[in-house]
């Protein structure tokens, strides 16, 4: 197959022979078939790492549904509640299952359902081996927060230190440390700066040097406490930390007074996962998008060429449009935007404002229009997440399929208000709107360690600053409960408002009967 160009000729598909369609498949037809799918995809120049490929039983694809995405990750109660509630709903035929799991890691591990047809395997081949896989490799995100050479010997050490730490301490005991860390999983990340690398002989090499160097760190901040009743306090204030902290996890980890060290090992063995997870948060319709979009063009380039079958293409066919279907808003399916139906209208749209642009597409995408569609679909990849991605790319024709405007539902009124319609103003707002949908700041709540009074009773004070006047859920003081059994002091959860006035949301324990709100 030459690289030149993607045309063929008819002689070149009459000698093609297309591939046994099966139904039922074996693993030389699977390796004959992922050879035909990886030279397309070298065609289109796809940069990815090597794939592994593993084919598991639907009861594994459960287990591996319970362990949030890790098949090898360590053990804990919730995933086996959820591996439950999963196979229950799947025996009961109220679900389906995916039909792959990929993980981002170097080489690229796939998970294919042996329950698959021979069309659904090579449809998650070119959709998990070269759609998310080019996509883990070379976005912007994933490049800067997560190493994925190292991923799977990090989990592999995870689940054994957690394994060991259960047969010293107790499952109990572990677990209840577990709780607390996945309860605050959410804020365990570094927005702003790129963390250390996972490497897994370092961590195992410097694991012991880490707890002591933790524990004397520990040591120094807390040696304010006197030594006796007459050794005095020194009576100045002293302000810790310096600055607001939003990684509350990590902070936890290296600066709680009563944390054993196998229990600050657990802190950041969570906190690790969390920035693991933290690009695919703010990427879910660009990365979805682009793995259903290669998975398309790939398994219809094949079809072109002769590669596959009619009776192929046509259960192909009816499983991607199962995928990327959205539900009208008044449809008793309809659970907000479908990440795949979006992230890959867009993509194909990029892709016809590059080859066929309309005079709209000219006035709205003056750079791309008329642009090589490959080099431009790639760029965009590479360099956006899903916020940036829908306000730079979100074109008039996508916002009219889908039929999308904006309301306005403002708490200081008492009626809705349509804000933006189909109109070229409108257009610009629809996309603003949506991009915002897609902003973690608007997702989740800022709140950070503000204080802890170190001269004193070594209380931990978290801040939260509220964004567009959202009130915080009614979970705080579940949440507070979990961080006071990490702290192991008190701690109480503020509120500053517009006007600059603080107030006490909640503390654990909880004051007493006749402790009264404070307002500052």
């Amino acid at each position: 197959m030459t690289t030149t160009n993607n045309h063929f000729t008819e002689a070149d598909s009459v000698k093609k022979q297309p591939l046994d369609d099966g139904p039922d498949w074996s693993f030389s037809l699977l390796e004959t078939y992922m050879e035909e799918i990886e030279k397309v995809a070298a065609f289109y120049k796809l940069d990815s790492y090597p794939n592994q490929i593993e084919v598991i039983t639907a009861e594994q694809m459960m287990d591996a549904y319970a362990g949030i995405g890790m098949p090898i990750g360590y053990t804990h109660w919730s995933f086996g509640k959820r591996f439950i509630e999963t196979e229950q709903g799947y025996r009961r035929g109220q679900m389906g299952l995916a039909y792959e799991i990929v993980i981002n890691s170097d080489p690229c591990i796939a998970y294919l359902m042996e329950e698959n047809t021979i069309t659904m395997q090579a449809l998650v081949m070119a959709h998990a081996s070269f759609g998310h896989n080019s996509f883990f490799k070379n976005n912007y995100l994933f490049k800067t927060w997560t190493d994925a050479s190292s991923i799977i010997d990090y989990l592999v050490f995870a689940k054994n230190y957690i394994h060991e730490c259960e047969l010293k301490f107790g499952v109990e005991q572990v677990e209840l440390t577990l709780d607390s860390c996945h309860a605050l999983m959410n804020y365990g990340v570094d927005r702003y700066k790129r963390p250390a690398e996972v490497s897994f002989k370092e961590e195992k090499m410097r694991q012991k040097d880490r707890e002591s160097y933790l524990q004397s760190q520990v040591n120094d901040l807390w040696r304010t406490v006197p030594k006796n009743p007459d050794e005095q306090i020194n009576d100045q204030q002293v302000n810790f930390p310096d600055e607001p902290q939003e990684n509350i996890l990590y902070f936890i980890e290296k600066n709680a007074p009563l944390l054993e060290p196998w229990q600050r090992e657990i802190v950041r063995i969570v906190r690790k996962m969390a920035q693991y997870f933290y690009p695919q948060k703010q990427t879910q319709v660009m990365n979805e998008g682009w793995a259903t979009f290669w998975h398309y063009t790939i398994l219809n380039h094949m079809f072109d060429e002769g590669t596959v079958t009619d009776r192929f293409m046509l259960e192909f066919l009816q499983s991607h449009t199962g995928v990327v279907a959205q539900p009208a808003y008044n449809s008793p399916y309809y659970s907000g935007i479908n990440p795949y139906a979006l992230g890959f209208n867009m993509f194909v749209d990029i892709r016809r404002i590059c080859e066929s642009p309309t005079e709209e597409d000219k006035r709205w995408f003056p750079d791309i229009a008329g642009s090589d569609w490959l080099t431009t679909v790639t760029f965009a990849m590479e360099n956006f997440k899903d916020e940036s991605f829908i306000s730079q790319y979100l074109s008039p024709k996508i916002i009219r399929d889908f039929k999308l405007f904006s309301i306005l539902d403002d708490d200081s009124c008492n009626k809705l208000s349509v804000s933006a319609i189909h109109d070229d103003r409108g257009y610009h707002l629809i996309r603003e709107k949506l991009s915002q949908q897609y902003n973690l700041s608007n997702l989740e709540p800022n709140i950070q360690v503000q204080r802890v009074d170190i001269n004193g009773d070594r209380s931990l004070t978290l801040r939260y600053v509220p964004n567009k006047r959202i009130p915080l859920g009614g979970s705080n003081e579940e949440v507070l409960k979990h961080l006071h059994r990490l702290w192991g002091f008190d701690v109480s959860l503020e509120q500053v408002d517009a006007s600059g006035k603080i107030k006490t949301l909640a503390q654990c324990p909880p004051p007493s009967e006749d402790s009264k709100m404070t307002t500052l």
